[in-house]
Protein backbone atom coordinates (compact mmCIF):
# COMPACT_ATOMS: atom_id res chain seq x y z
CA UNK A 1 0.00 0.00 0.00
CA UNK A 2 1.24 3.39 -0.81
CA UNK A 3 1.90 5.40 2.20
CA UNK A 4 0.44 8.77 2.34
CA UNK A 5 0.45 9.80 6.03
CA UNK A 6 1.78 13.54 4.65
CA UNK A 7 -1.62 13.67 2.99
CA UNK A 8 -3.84 13.31 6.25
CA UNK A 9 -1.69 15.16 8.91
CA UNK A 10 -2.62 18.32 9.22
CA UNK A 11 -6.29 17.37 9.50
CA UNK A 12 -5.74 15.60 12.65
CA UNK A 13 -4.36 19.41 13.58
CA UNK A 14 -8.05 20.60 12.70
CA UNK A 15 -10.21 17.98 14.60
CA UNK A 16 -7.57 16.25 17.10
CA UNK A 17 -9.93 14.45 19.59
CA UNK A 18 -10.10 10.49 20.07
CA UNK A 19 -13.34 8.86 18.55
CA UNK A 20 -14.07 5.84 21.11
CA UNK A 21 -17.31 3.56 20.90
CA UNK A 22 -19.66 4.81 23.62
CA UNK A 23 -21.71 2.27 25.84
CA UNK A 24 -25.44 3.56 25.00
CA UNK A 25 -28.93 1.65 26.26
CA UNK A 26 -32.21 2.38 24.52
CA UNK A 27 -35.20 1.46 25.68
CA UNK A 28 -37.89 0.80 23.27
CA UNK A 29 -41.32 -0.95 24.95
CA UNK A 30 -43.17 1.96 24.47
CA UNK A 31 -42.09 3.11 20.98
CA UNK A 32 -45.20 2.75 18.74
CA UNK A 33 -45.44 1.79 15.56
CA UNK A 34 -45.79 5.08 13.89
CA UNK A 35 -43.09 6.93 16.22
CA UNK A 36 -43.63 10.14 14.41
CA UNK A 37 -47.17 10.73 15.08
CA UNK A 38 -49.24 11.53 11.59
CA UNK A 39 -45.85 11.13 9.76
CA UNK A 40 -46.37 7.31 8.45
CA UNK A 41 -43.80 8.20 5.71
CA UNK A 42 -41.65 9.94 7.57
CA UNK A 43 -41.08 7.30 10.11
CA UNK A 44 -40.37 4.82 7.07
CA UNK A 45 -37.60 7.16 5.82
CA UNK A 46 -36.27 6.90 9.41
CA UNK A 47 -36.64 3.30 9.72
CA UNK A 48 -34.40 2.58 6.62
CA UNK A 49 -31.86 3.08 8.82
CA UNK A 50 -32.74 0.31 10.98
CA UNK A 51 -33.02 -2.10 8.14
CA UNK A 52 -29.96 -1.10 5.36
CA UNK A 53 -27.67 0.46 7.68
CA UNK A 54 -26.48 -2.22 10.03
CA UNK A 55 -25.66 -4.22 7.36
CA UNK A 56 -23.77 -1.62 5.58
CA UNK A 57 -21.95 -0.71 8.60
CA UNK A 58 -21.06 -3.90 9.41
CA UNK A 59 -19.68 -4.22 6.06
CA UNK A 60 -17.65 -1.10 6.48
CA UNK A 61 -15.99 -2.13 9.82
CA UNK A 62 -14.66 -4.68 8.36
CA UNK A 63 -12.96 -2.70 5.45
CA UNK A 64 -11.15 -0.39 7.82
CA UNK A 65 -10.12 -3.76 9.85
CA UNK A 66 -8.94 -4.93 6.82
CA UNK A 67 -6.85 -2.06 6.22
CA UNK A 68 -5.45 -1.25 9.79
CA UNK A 69 -2.59 -3.35 9.12
CA UNK A 70 -1.89 -1.07 5.97
CA UNK A 71 -1.77 2.43 8.30
CA UNK A 72 1.72 3.31 9.68
CA UNK A 73 -0.03 6.74 10.94
CA UNK A 74 -0.64 5.79 14.89
CA UNK A 75 -2.92 8.71 15.29
CA UNK A 76 -5.28 7.47 12.57
CA UNK A 77 -5.05 3.75 13.35
CA UNK A 78 -6.45 4.84 16.89
CA UNK A 79 -9.03 7.02 15.40
CA UNK A 80 -10.18 3.94 12.63
CA UNK A 81 -10.17 1.92 15.83
CA UNK A 82 -12.71 3.83 17.38
CA UNK A 83 -14.74 4.24 14.17
CA UNK A 84 -14.72 0.48 13.79
CA UNK A 85 -16.28 -0.20 17.45
CA UNK A 86 -18.74 3.16 16.94
CA UNK A 87 -20.09 1.48 13.20
CA UNK A 88 -20.45 -1.86 15.50
CA UNK A 89 -22.63 -0.17 18.11
CA UNK A 90 -24.46 1.44 15.40
CA UNK A 91 -25.72 -1.32 13.57
CA UNK A 92 -26.12 -3.61 16.97
CA UNK A 93 -28.31 -0.65 18.15
CA UNK A 94 -30.56 -0.41 14.90
CA UNK A 95 -30.91 -3.56 14.81
CA UNK A 96 -32.43 -3.96 18.21
CA UNK A 97 -34.83 -1.46 16.79
CA UNK A 98 -35.52 -3.62 14.16
CA UNK A 99 -36.61 -6.72 15.92
CA UNK A 100 -38.97 -4.45 18.48
CA UNK A 101 -41.01 -2.75 15.28
CA UNK A 102 -40.84 -6.18 13.55
CA UNK A 103 -42.48 -7.21 16.71
CA UNK A 104 -45.56 -4.77 16.12
CA UNK A 105 -46.22 -6.41 13.03
CA UNK A 106 -43.35 -4.70 10.26
CA UNK A 107 -42.47 -8.29 8.94
CA UNK A 108 -39.50 -7.48 7.11
CA UNK A 109 -36.96 -10.32 7.44
CA UNK A 110 -37.33 -11.78 4.07
CA UNK A 111 -35.95 -7.74 3.01
CA UNK A 112 -33.13 -7.66 5.78
CA UNK A 113 -32.16 -10.71 4.22
CA UNK A 114 -31.80 -9.82 0.88
CA UNK A 115 -30.40 -6.38 1.68
CA UNK A 116 -27.67 -8.43 3.43
CA UNK A 117 -26.85 -10.87 0.63
CA UNK A 118 -26.44 -7.68 -1.78
CA UNK A 119 -23.86 -5.97 1.00
CA UNK A 120 -21.93 -9.48 1.09
CA UNK A 121 -22.09 -9.94 -2.89
CA UNK A 122 -21.46 -6.07 -3.53
CA UNK A 123 -18.83 -5.10 -0.44
CA UNK A 124 -17.54 -8.27 0.70
CA UNK A 125 -13.61 -9.14 0.39
CA UNK A 126 -14.40 -12.33 -2.42
CA UNK A 127 -11.47 -13.53 -1.14
CA UNK A 128 -9.02 -11.82 -3.60
CA UNK A 129 -5.63 -11.85 -2.94
CA UNK A 130 -1.99 -9.73 -3.51
CA UNK A 131 -2.66 -6.93 -6.10
CA UNK A 132 -6.18 -7.74 -6.54
CA UNK A 133 -7.19 -7.74 -3.15
CA UNK A 134 -5.46 -4.29 -2.69
CA UNK A 135 -6.72 -2.62 -5.37
CA UNK A 136 -10.99 -3.69 -4.34
CA UNK A 137 -9.87 -2.89 -0.30
CA UNK A 138 -9.21 0.71 -1.88
CA UNK A 139 -11.83 0.64 -3.88
CA UNK A 140 -14.29 -0.40 -1.07
CA UNK A 141 -12.72 2.62 0.82
CA UNK A 142 -13.12 5.06 -1.84
CA UNK A 143 -16.66 3.94 -1.79
CA UNK A 144 -17.50 4.05 1.94
CA UNK A 145 -15.68 7.39 2.03
CA UNK A 146 -18.61 8.90 -0.14
CA UNK A 147 -21.01 7.12 1.82
CA UNK A 148 -19.94 8.83 4.93
CA UNK A 149 -20.04 12.14 3.71
CA UNK A 150 -23.45 11.47 2.85
CA UNK A 151 -24.38 10.04 6.61
CA UNK A 152 -22.11 13.27 8.47
CA UNK A 153 -24.87 15.48 5.98
CA UNK A 154 -27.56 13.78 7.22
CA UNK A 155 -26.09 13.59 10.96
CA UNK A 156 -26.27 17.06 10.84
CA UNK A 157 -29.73 17.68 9.32
CA UNK A 158 -30.56 14.94 12.09
CA UNK A 159 -29.28 17.12 14.86
CA UNK A 160 -30.51 20.27 13.68
CA UNK A 161 -33.98 19.40 12.77
CA UNK A 162 -36.66 20.68 15.62
CA UNK A 163 -39.32 19.28 13.46
CA UNK A 164 -38.90 16.09 14.97
CA UNK A 165 -39.62 17.58 18.16
CA UNK A 166 -42.67 19.44 17.36
CA UNK A 167 -44.14 16.73 15.60
CA UNK A 168 -43.95 14.42 19.29
CA UNK A 169 -40.98 12.32 17.46
CA UNK A 170 -41.02 9.28 20.46
CA UNK A 171 -37.87 10.01 22.53
CA UNK A 172 -36.36 6.94 22.86
CA UNK A 173 -36.58 6.82 18.63
CA UNK A 174 -35.04 10.31 18.73
CA UNK A 175 -32.34 9.80 20.99
CA UNK A 176 -30.90 6.85 18.74
CA UNK A 177 -31.38 8.48 15.48
CA UNK A 178 -29.13 11.79 17.10
CA UNK A 179 -26.81 9.94 18.93
CA UNK A 180 -26.32 7.78 15.67
CA UNK A 181 -26.22 11.24 13.82
CA UNK A 182 -23.98 12.68 16.64
CA UNK A 183 -20.91 10.27 15.91
CA UNK A 184 -21.35 9.90 12.28
CA UNK A 185 -20.26 13.76 12.30
CA UNK A 186 -17.58 13.18 15.15
CA UNK A 187 -16.08 10.52 12.57
CA UNK A 188 -16.79 12.10 9.54
CA UNK A 189 -12.96 12.22 8.49
CA UNK A 190 -12.46 8.88 9.21
CA UNK A 191 -12.84 6.84 6.25
CA UNK A 192 -11.73 9.55 4.09
CA UNK A 193 -8.30 10.13 5.58
CA UNK A 194 -8.45 6.38 5.68
CA UNK A 195 -8.64 6.38 1.99
CA UNK A 196 -6.31 9.10 1.50
CA UNK A 197 -3.62 7.24 2.86
CA UNK A 198 -3.82 4.28 1.33
CA UNK A 199 -4.71 5.35 -2.38
CA UNK A 200 -5.74 8.96 -2.72
CA UNK A 201 -6.48 8.90 -6.30
CA UNK A 202 -8.90 11.69 -7.83
CA UNK A 203 -10.23 9.35 -9.95
CA UNK A 204 -11.32 6.82 -7.66
CA UNK A 205 -12.45 9.54 -5.09
CA UNK A 206 -14.83 10.89 -8.06
CA UNK A 207 -15.98 7.40 -9.21
CA UNK A 208 -17.04 5.75 -5.64
CA UNK A 209 -18.56 9.38 -4.89
CA UNK A 210 -20.71 9.28 -8.17
CA UNK A 211 -21.43 5.39 -7.22
CA UNK A 212 -22.76 5.96 -3.49
CA UNK A 213 -24.90 9.02 -5.07
CA UNK A 214 -26.36 6.79 -7.26
CA UNK A 215 -26.73 3.79 -4.60
CA UNK A 216 -27.83 5.82 -1.72
CA UNK A 217 -30.88 7.83 -2.86
CA UNK A 218 -32.83 4.89 -4.56
CA UNK A 219 -32.06 2.27 -1.85
CA UNK A 220 -34.14 4.81 0.66
CA UNK A 221 -36.59 5.63 -1.73
CA UNK A 222 -36.91 1.95 -2.52
CA UNK A 223 -36.56 0.83 1.25
CA UNK A 224 -39.07 3.49 2.32
CA UNK A 225 -41.89 2.51 -0.75
CA UNK A 226 -41.59 -1.32 0.82
CA UNK A 227 -41.70 -0.51 4.48
CA UNK A 228 -44.57 1.49 3.49
CA UNK A 229 -46.14 -1.55 1.48
CA UNK A 230 -45.47 -3.68 4.56
CA UNK A 231 -47.22 -1.75 7.12
CA UNK A 232 -49.84 -3.36 8.52
CA UNK A 233 -51.79 0.24 9.38
CA UNK A 234 -55.35 0.39 7.88
CA UNK A 235 -54.73 4.35 8.21
CA UNK A 236 -51.59 5.16 6.96
CA UNK A 237 -52.93 6.17 3.52
CA UNK A 238 -52.38 4.87 -0.05
CA UNK A 239 -50.37 7.19 -2.02
CA UNK A 240 -46.79 6.83 -0.19
CA UNK A 241 -45.35 8.99 -3.29
CA UNK A 242 -47.49 12.35 -2.18
CA UNK A 243 -46.33 11.53 1.82
CA UNK A 244 -43.16 11.36 0.31
CA UNK A 245 -42.93 14.76 -1.53
CA UNK A 246 -45.40 16.42 1.05
CA UNK A 247 -43.05 15.25 4.18
CA UNK A 248 -39.87 16.20 2.10
CA UNK A 249 -42.14 19.53 1.28
CA UNK A 250 -42.73 20.25 4.94
CA UNK A 251 -39.08 19.27 6.49
CA UNK A 252 -40.06 16.12 8.41
CA UNK A 253 -37.37 14.74 6.18
CA UNK A 254 -34.24 15.81 4.42
CA UNK A 255 -34.34 16.73 0.69
CA UNK A 256 -33.19 13.88 -1.51
CA UNK A 257 -31.72 16.20 -3.59
CA UNK A 258 -28.63 16.33 -1.12
CA UNK A 259 -27.80 13.16 -2.31
CA UNK A 260 -26.86 15.50 -5.46
CA UNK A 261 -26.01 18.72 -4.26
CA UNK A 262 -23.35 17.35 -2.08
CA UNK A 263 -21.47 15.56 -5.04
CA UNK A 264 -19.97 18.87 -6.43
CA UNK A 265 -18.95 20.26 -3.08
CA UNK A 266 -17.24 16.41 -2.37
CA UNK A 267 -15.32 16.54 -5.60
CA UNK A 268 -14.01 20.12 -5.26
CA UNK A 269 -10.10 19.91 -5.02
CA UNK A 270 -9.54 20.59 -1.64
CA UNK A 271 -12.16 19.72 0.27
CA UNK A 272 -12.29 17.50 3.28
CA UNK A 273 -14.77 16.77 5.55
CA UNK A 274 -13.52 18.93 8.43
CA UNK A 275 -14.90 22.13 5.83
CA UNK A 276 -18.25 20.50 6.58
CA UNK A 277 -20.50 22.58 9.76
CA UNK A 278 -18.64 22.63 13.21
CA UNK A 279 -18.96 19.60 15.63
CA UNK A 280 -19.69 21.08 18.48
CA UNK A 281 -23.52 20.50 18.13
CA UNK A 282 -22.70 16.81 17.94
CA UNK A 283 -20.26 16.63 20.54
CA UNK A 284 -22.79 18.39 23.21
CA UNK A 285 -25.09 15.95 22.39
CA UNK A 286 -23.28 13.21 22.61
CA UNK A 287 -22.41 14.55 26.34
CA UNK A 288 -26.01 14.44 26.78
CA UNK A 289 -27.71 12.05 24.97
CA UNK A 290 -30.11 9.92 27.37
CA UNK A 291 -28.85 6.48 26.21
CA UNK A 292 -25.27 7.45 26.50
CA UNK A 293 -26.48 8.57 30.59
CA UNK A 294 -28.65 5.86 30.81
CA UNK A 295 -25.21 3.86 30.57
CA UNK A 296 -23.27 5.27 32.50
CA UNK A 297 -25.68 4.66 35.71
Amino acid sequence: MADTADATTHHYRDEAHAITARDVRFDFDSVPLHYIPGEVLATHIVNVMHLVLPEGERAMARALAEALPHIGDERLREEVRGFIGQESTHANSHEAARRHLQALGLDVDSYVQGIAWLVDRFLGDHGLAGRAREEWLKERLGLFAGMEHFTAVLGEWLLNAEVLEDKGMHPAMLDLVRWHGAEEVEHRSVVYDAYMYLDGGYLRKARTAVLAAGTLLPLFVFSAAYLYRKDPSPTKGRFWGWQFLDATRRGVIPKWTVFLTEVPRYLRPGFHPSQLGPMDTALRYLAHSPAARAADR
